[in-house]
């Protein structure tokens, strides 16, 4: 994610933080919202393939990448309650799945 991009996210958990609080039974509570997001994934994806007979085709592509985007948000907000520098931490891991699946960079690149 873009600079711009954390500091709305900052700005969204700043706004939790005045809302609910930040004890760990909100902490938790983000957690939770995480599995309610990819939940929704799933029924997204469902009504995509239409594979509720009863319910037939109810969702897009457009639908299942919309509620993606809800998931890679809400993890962005949980993550500031475990790191304290969520966008590092984040970097970090994201290079570490590069190095693991093509290798470490090279000085060329």
């Amino acid at each position: 994610m873009t600079p711009e991009q954390w500091e709305t996210i900052g700005r969204l958990v700043d706004w939790l933080d005045r809302e609910n609080g930040r004890d760990e039974h909100e902490r938790a509570l983000r957690l939770l919202k995480l599995t309610e997001e990819v939940g929704e994934v799933g029924q997204a994806y469902v009504g995509l393939t239409g594979q509720n007979p009863r319910k037939g085709v109810t969702h897009t592509s457009a639908d299942v990448a919309d509620e993606l985007c809800d998931v890679i948000v809400t993890a962005a907000v949980a993550l500031h309650s475990f790191s304290r520098d969520p966008a590092a931490t984040f970097a970090a891991k994201l290079d570490a799945i590069a190095a693991r699946t093509f290798g470490p960079p090279s000085a060329t690149r």
